[in-house]
Formats: structure tokens, C-alpha cells, sequence
């Protein structure tokens, strides 16, 4: 279940009713509805003292009602006032108690005032039932908030994705550090959080109080257990958690759940009223945050009278309850087997590195991978420069212009100046003038620079967006959809043919750009299933010009840059290196962006950067791992 909290009440109240005072004469049910009406309405407005001066009994009263405010913490009390009834120098005021309870439904009851004739007036007879017609002498309210079980968030065949797992909170009992400095140390050494850190929170933190280091999955402790068990003021209690499969199991986009935060509870608060508190297990991050009322469900409540004794271990008798409202599942397009393929290749490389898999015609995203040395986030809306993957768009745009062909010869020198700025060729390699399909499977700079400085300024980016980069999708966890720059000129222009200049993709956005390349029907990214539209569908470049591209992409796999991927079924592809920083000479990331038909998954898409790889066989690596991980 969610976490619970109870509102835990002080002191017992054993409040007793002043004697009734003589009646006056001529008093009116005008007179006992105004009295009645002063004291709810100064009892709402949190003015305890002058509704207390109302009563028969002000300082037990007083006591009474600040006790109601510690039952009912951070409650606020709406009260309507019913009929009337006097008799004698005696009167009732029916009333209707709704309490808009911190994170919680309304708790709305009917109860009674009783009043009493006095020389100064009517007064509200100060008894337990003024809060509550059950509560009696001797007795408090006890409120518990709870959540419903979340929802689950499933994976395409709608199994869940995420199971209430043990984990091990490493940690800090200040009261029992020995020695500070080497505690931290061997704690670092262990779990990798800093020392400086560690030590930091220990000298904030005040004497006996526990300090949390790391949480780890019960495998991950066992495998530190000897470095960290016996050190003096470290502790190790345990829990469980609501974990997906791994720790780095689509992360990015599944997210985590964990102890709400500040601002979790922030964006789920609406005019000052906040749907959920401190200790609920609520979403933090990717979809389990994005979808967090659907997931998490309404809170609910019970409200029992207990002694206020708690020496007499009284139960309790409950008064009133609402049940929680579960929230409801998400299904997501996650393929299992791809999603560890995935992992397992990402975790080959010691380089941060991404992958992402999209269902060609569908948009579908089957796998978001990234390995521990990255920030996952990167992988759905990191901004990098393509480099030359960024090739298969700038082919799309030749090929839609109709000034060349597959077979179109085409010069490939070492190098080539623009507007008195050198590029070249990895190594300078010269091909001299080769068909058109070669220049591409080899990757030549130069050729595709000086042919696209012959495209219209607005050409690239046209191509682009016809695979949907640039597009604004909608979806609950953000996608970069790319940026490619519609007017750039001389120098950039150059640099943007062959993904770098003001060219920047992310990992995510170039898996769409070859599903649509492998389906013709470019889609937009799907993250739930049966969820809003993300955005229209691209229009793609016509079939025409893809008829032409797919034999460029599959001969990059047969006799260009990314042989190594040649036994690994019908794939398709384009590699890319792509320079960035300020070093000499430059750091460069490497990308392979491209499509498998008919594998053992069906056809699928990809794209894998693996950050400061300086070369794209890192890319290629890490696909063809991917791949075989498949079978």
C-alpha cells in the first residue's frame, strides 16, 4: 500500500459542562442562532481563544479545540449551521462539519451544539461532542491518511515493469561515529558518493539522527557488504521499494518512485490545496512522475476515537472513512528482450552511452538504454551534434532535388575550402570521383559539403522536418526533436551537411529519423499506449527518394564504415563522428543511426552515441553487441 501517516493526538481533555445558568427572559432563537453562529465561525477561522470565550467553560474549550487542530493537522473546517431548537434557558443548533483535510478527500459529519442561557448570553456548552457527537471524555480523534496501491506501468505485452523490491538504506547513526574521516572514506570508496559529501551531512546532522548515504537493492549491498558492515557508525536498515526490473531499466523514461519531495508535492498542489504529503511514495521522475494522479490515485482516510491515553492501548472506534481510489495502469511500447539487449550493450562500453529503439511505421519506443557512466536524460532529450549520421537527412534533401542519383559520379578529395575554411576527410583520405552510393558508404565529407552548398539555404532543414525533426511533440516525458537551421550560409551551411555547424540531435530523434527512413511512413514517438497523439505524423520525403536512400544505408553495412555489423541480419545504417569542445585536436562523439528488417524482434530502428567516443566504431560496437544480444 502507500505510505501512511497518522495524526498522532496529546493529551487527554476530560472536559466537564459549567453549570446551567439561570435563563433571562426574552431571549429569542435569534439570539441562540447568532451565539451559535459566532462560535462556528470564529472556530473556522482558526480563532481559538475567542470561540473558546464563547462557552461555558473557555479554558476547557480552548484545550478542546487546539486539541482538534493537532488531530486534524493542517485541516481547515467549513461549518454550515442548521435549525434551531430552545427550551427553558437550553437550546440546540443542529450544524454540518465538512474538514478539508491536508491531502486528503473532505470528511463531512452532522453533530449538535448544545448551548446554555447566561447572564452574558447564550454559550456553547464546552463538551468532548462539540467536535465530534461521538467523541467523549477522555478521548481524542485519530486520523490515518493512505494511498492505494499505485498503478502499475506495464511493458507492450501489459505485464508490470515495476515490483515492490528490498533495499539496503546505507547509512550514518551520528551517535555511534568513531571516527569521522575515515568513515566517509571507506563509505565513498564503496558505494562511490563522495566523502566531502558524506561528511558534510554527518557535521550537519544533529547527534542520533540517521543519515542517509545510499539506497542499494539487496544484491548491490551484498556485493559491498564486507567493504562496509563493520564500520564503526555506519547502519544498514532495510525496506522496500516500488523498483523496475534494474536499476538502469529504461530509466529515462519510466523514471522512479521514491519519498515525495518538496517539489513533487509542489506541481500536485491546486489553489494551495495539496493532493499528497511528505512520506507518500510518489513518482520523482520520467513517466511515474509525468502521469502521477493517474498512477497514484486518490488518497483516503480514517477517522477513529481513541483514548487519549495511549497507555491503554485502546484500537480505537472508527467514525468515519473514505476508501482510497486506485489509480490507474500505464501501458508502455517497452519490448523486454529489446530493452536488455539494450542494456547489455550499453554496459560494454566504459563511455557514457545511449541507446534507443523505435518501432518503424508505429513510432513506438521499444528501448531507452543508457549505461552507468551516463546521464539518462541524454538519451530522449540530450543535444548533440550528428555528425556524419546527420548524412542520411542531407542525402534525403540531394535526392529530393533531383540533382543526383545513387549512381551520379561525384568527386571525394581529402579536403575542401569553403569561404577560406578547410574540411576534410577523416585522415584526408581521397577517393578521387566515385558513384554517388560510394561517397556515402564511406562516409566522404567533402563530397556531400560541396554538394550541399548547391541546395537551397532552406533545403536541409526541409528534409528534416519531413522525418519530423524540429516538431514540437507533446508527450510525457520530453523528446529533443533536433534543430537543423534553415538559413544558415557559407561556412555553417558546410558544417551543417555533415551534422556539425548549428546541427544538434538527440539519440531519440535519430531512431525516428531511420524508422521513418525504414517504413516510409515517418510516425510520431509513442511513449504510452493508446495515449494522445504526440503530434501529426511527418509526411517524409516520398517513396521516390527513399527507393533511393535504403540501397545508400545497406551498402554503409556491406563495404562502408560499419561492416562489423554485416552477419547481423538485413541492416541498414549510417555512421557518424562528430567533433565538439575546445581541445586540439577536437573530441568527437560517435553515433550509428539506422534499421534491422526481419530480425528476430521484427524490424526495428535505432540510434546509439556513445559520448567522446572520438570515432563511430565505438557506435558500431556497441550496436553489433546489441544485435547479437538478440540472437
Amino acid at each position: 500500500m502507500g505510505a501512511r501517516r497518522t495524526a498522532v493526538l496529546g493529551s487527554v481533555l476530560t472536559l466537564l459542562a459549567a453549570p446551567a445558568l439561570a435563563a433571562c427572559s426574552g431571549s429569542s432563537e435569534d439570539d441562540v442562532r447568532a451565539a451559535a453562529r459566532a462560535f462556528l465561525d470564529d472556530w473556522s477561522a482558526g480563532d481559538t481563544d475567542d470561540a473558546a470565550a464563547a462557552t461555558t467553560d473557555p479554558d476547557a474549550a480552548r484545550a478542546l479545540l487546539r486539541q482538534a487542530a493537532t488531530d486534524l493537522p493542517d485541516a481547515t473546517l467549513t461549518a454550515e449551521l442548521g435549525e434551531v431548537a430552545v427550551d427553558d434557558g437550553t437550546a440546540t443548533a443542529g450544524w454540518s462539519a465538512t474538514w478539508d483535510l491536508a491531502a486528503a478527500p473532505d470528511w463531512t459529519y452532522d453533530a449538535t451544539l448544545e448551548l446554555q442561557e447566561g447572564e452574558e448570553g447564550w454559550q456553547v456548552v464546552a463538551a468532548p461532542a462539540v467536535v465530534h457527537p461521538e467523541l467523549g471524555e477522555g478521548q481524542r480523534l485519530q486520523l490515518t491518511r493512505a494511498l492505494p496501491e499505485r498503478a502499475a506501468i506495464t511493458d507492450a505485452t501489459g505485464a508490470p515493469l515495476f515490483a515492490p523490491t528490498e533495499v539496503v538504506d546505507v547509512g550514518v547513526d551520528t551517535a555511534q561515529v568513531t571516527d569521522l574521516p575515515a568513515l566517509a572514506s571507506a563509505l565513498s570508496a564503496a558505494t562511490g558518493v563522495a566523502a566531502e559529501e558524506i561528511t558534510a551531512d554527518v557535521q550537519a546532522a544533529p547527534a542520533g539522527q540517521f543519515v542517509p548515504v545510499i539506497t542499494l537493492r539487496r544484491p548491490d549491498f551484498e556485493a559491498i557488504r564486507a567493504q562496509v558492515f563493520d564500520l564503526p557508525g555506519a547502519v544498514f536498515p532495510t525496506g522496500t521499494r516500488l523498483l523496475a526490473p534494474s536499476a538502469r531499466f529504461a530509466s529515462a523514461l519510466l523514471g522512479r518512485v521514491g519519498s515525495a519531495t518538496a517539489e513533487v508535492i509542489e506541481e500536485t498542489t491546486d489553489d494551495g490545496v495539496a493532493a499528497y504529503a511528505a512520506g507518500d511514495q510518489l513518482g520523482l521522475s520520467g513517466l511515474q512522475r509525468a502521469l502521477q494522479e493517474q498512477l497514484t490515485g486518490t488518497p483516503g482516510f480514517t477517522v477513529s476515537v481513541v483514548s487519549a491515553d495511549e497507555s491503554t492501548g485502546d484500537a480505537g472506534r472508527q467514525v468515519a472513512a473514505v476508501e482510497p481510489v486506485p489509480g490507474e495502469p500505464v501501458q508502455t511500447p517497452l519490448v523486454r528482450a529489446l530493452q536488455e539487449a539494450a542494456d547489455a550493450a550499453v554496459a560494454t562500453q566504459p563511455l557514457a552511452t545511449h541507446l534507443v529503439v523505435v518501432r518503424p511505421g508505429t513510432g513506438e519506443v521499444l528501448a531507452v538504454s543508457s549505461n552507468e557512466a551516463a546521464a539518462p536524460g541524454n538519451a530522449l532529450s540530450g543535444q548533440f551534434p550528428p555528425g556524419s549520421s546527420m548524412k542520411a537527412i542531407t542525402a534525403t534533401a540531394l535526392l529530393s532535388a533531383g540533382t543526383l542519383t545513387p549512381a551520379t559520379p561525384v568527386a571525394c578529395p581529402g579536403t575542401t575550402v569553403v569561404d577560406g575554411r578547410e574540411f576534410e576527410n577523416q585522415d584526408q583520405f581521397d577517393l578521387g570521383t566515385v558513384p554517388f552510393t560510394e561517397a556515402f558508404a564511406q562516409s566522404c565529407n567533402t563530397t556531400f559539403i560541396e554538394a550541399g552548398l548547391q541546395l537551397p539555404d532552406d533545403a536541409l532543414a526541409a528534409a528534416a522536418a519531413s522525418y519530423g525533426v524540429g516538431t514540437d511533440w507533446q508527450l510525457p516525458v520530453d523528446v529533443f526533436s533536433g534543430s537543423v537551421p534553415a538559413d544558415s550560409t557559407g561556412t555553417t551551411k558546410a558544417a551543417d551537411a555533415i551534422g556539425q555547424g548549428q546541427v544538434l540531435m538527440s539519440p531519440a530523434q535519430m531512431a525516428l529519423v531511420a524508422a521513418g527512413i525504414a517504413s516510409g511512413s515517418p510516425a510520431a514517438p509513442v511513449e504510452v499506449v493508446g495515449g494522445e497523439a504526440a503530434g501529426r505524423a511527418p509526411e517524409g520525403p516520398g517513396q521516390a527518394v527513399l527507393d533511393q536512400l535504403r540501397p545508400l544505408m545497406r551498402q554503409v553495412v556491406l563495404t562502408g564504415t560499419a561492416t562489423a555489423l554485416a552477419d547481423r541480419g538485413e541492416v541498414h545504417g549510417k555512421t557518424g563522428t562528430a567533433e565538439f569542445g575546445s581541445n586540439t585536436p577536437p573530441d568527437s562523439h560517435g553515433w550509428f543511426m539506422g534499421y534491422q528488417l526481419g530480425g528476430p524482434q521484427g524490424d526495428i530502428a535505432f540510434a546509439v552515441l556513445v559520448e567522446a567516443g572520438q570515432s563511430s566504431s565505438a557506435a558500431v560496437g556497441v550496436t553489433d553487441a546489441f544485435l547479437g544480444n538478440l540472437g
